[in-house]
């Protein structure tokens, strides 16, 4: 364990410290973050292991991307390695959330910025390579391919949570029923870096969050604990992530009366603008609520109730994923799983990444330049976001000249 949290430190803490500083884009383009940065660049996994992973992070409740991040933590370092993936992503977007709750009216304008726009643009020239790179990997023959386009049609047409549990559970089930198992490469042997027994306490702790923090809030009469329980079970019963957990924090927040529509909306925005998990919008729901506790003690609960769930859930979980992929008719499922994935990347990159990125032909023109430096110059990430912002502000610069 010692050299766990000595790797976890030396290693992984770093390397998400970096990502949480620079990986803007909203979840789909985080995922792609973590590809380029842990499967193409540091190879700490395979594509495939990859791939497995955003799988079962799409099947828990929770930040699929966050979750994503604590998985390739764990797999590092154990559990050490996920709660340092977890800090380091997590901590400057939360930093910059709680900072934003000062003056949330100066921020009024945010949404409309130039760089923000670059933002957007980098975050598809990022998306797009990562749909083609995992495609040919994932994609090898006509029936994976028939499986993606078929995944993809499926979320762009149904853009919602359950169209992306669907389209997962129609790909193993056509992998288990078509493909063949035996070949699925090496990280079908990759086990847990940490006993059952760990895994069937994180579970029990789970459920005992979900059944018993809300009486215990009742019995006690403290609003500490209400705030806990308001964000635990929120991030507790979301699937898909990211946008989707707004409507559960405004009926926590605004429908209890801790804080006003405004002040959420604006919150909102903000997050739209920093690099990290939107999860860390409930820092700067925590400082701003109007009951005490708020400032940094509220953000803090808030930020460990909506967390914790997905924490507890992905140790719970991944051992027992670990065993199931070992049968010849679970790997095929997951080969299918596996075009599936790619399939719910390239609906994403279409919508929203895109469509909410692309509006003039100079946008497809910037978006397609940081693309074929990807593609071609293997430039890394961070460069590719500071061109793509560079050249979305261009027109800015020579109308002030």
């Amino acid at each position: 364990m010692q050299r766990r949290w000595a790797l976890a430190a030396k290693e992984v803490f770093p390397a998400f410290l970096m990502l949480g500083l620079t990986s803007f884009g909203g979840p789909i383009a985080h995922l792609a973050y973590f590809r380029r940065e842990f499967v193409e660049r540091r190879r700490w996994l395979s594509e495939q292991a990859y791939a497995e992973l955003v799988a079962l992070c799409q099947f828990l409740p929770g930040p699929s991307s966050s979750q994503v991040g604590m998985a390739l933590g764990l797999r590092r370092a154990g559990i050490p390695g996920a709660l340092a993936a977890w800090l380091g992503f997590t901590l400057p977007s939360a930093l910059l959330m709680i900072a934003a709750a000062y003056g949330v009216a100066r921020l009024s304008g945010l949404a409309h910025a130039p760089w923000l726009h670059g933002l957007k643009l980098a975050a598809v020239a990022i998306v797009a390579h990562a749909v083609w790179s995992m495609g040919r990997q994932l994609c090898i023959d006509g029936l994976r391919f028939a499986i993606a386009a078929g995944a993809a049609c499926i979320c762009i047409v149904y853009p919602s949570a359950w169209a992306q549990l669907g389209a997962i559970a129609a790909g193993g089930l056509l992998g288990w029923r078509l493909l063949d198992g035996t070949t699925a490469g090496e990280a079908m042997h990759e086990r847990a870096p940490y006993r059952r027994r760990w895994a069937l306490g994180a579970l029990g702790l789970f459920m005992l969050g979900l059944a018993g923090l809300s009486p215990l809030a009742a019995w006690s009469g403290s609003h500490g604990v209400a705030v806990f329980d308001g964000f635990y079970r929120s991030g507790a019963l979301v699937f898909g992530g990211g946008h989707v957990v707004l409507p559960l924090l405004d009926a926590q927040t605004v429908g209890r009366g801790w804080l006003d529509a405004d002040t959420f909306l604006a919150g909102y925005g903000i997050a739209q603008a920093i690099p990290g998990p939107l999860f860390t919008f409930a820092a700067f729901l925590g400082y701003s609520m109007t009951p005490a506790p708020n400032g940094w003690t509220g953000a803090l609960i808030a930020l460990l109730g909506l967390f914790l769930p997905s924490f507890l859930l992905l140790i719970g979980a991944l051992p027992f994923w670990d065993r199931l992929r070992r049968s010849v008719g679970a790997r095929a499922a997951l080969c299918g799983i596996n075009a599936a994935v790619v399939g719910l990347l390239a609906a994403a990159f279409y919508d929203p990444v895109m469509t909410s990125a692309i509006h003039t032909p100079v946008d497809a023109l910037i978006a397609t330049l940081g693309l074929a430096l990807l593609l071609a110059g293997n430039a890394p990430s961070w460069l590719v976001v500071a061109l793509c912002v560079a050249a979305a502000n261009l027109p800015n610069v020579f109308g002030a000249v």
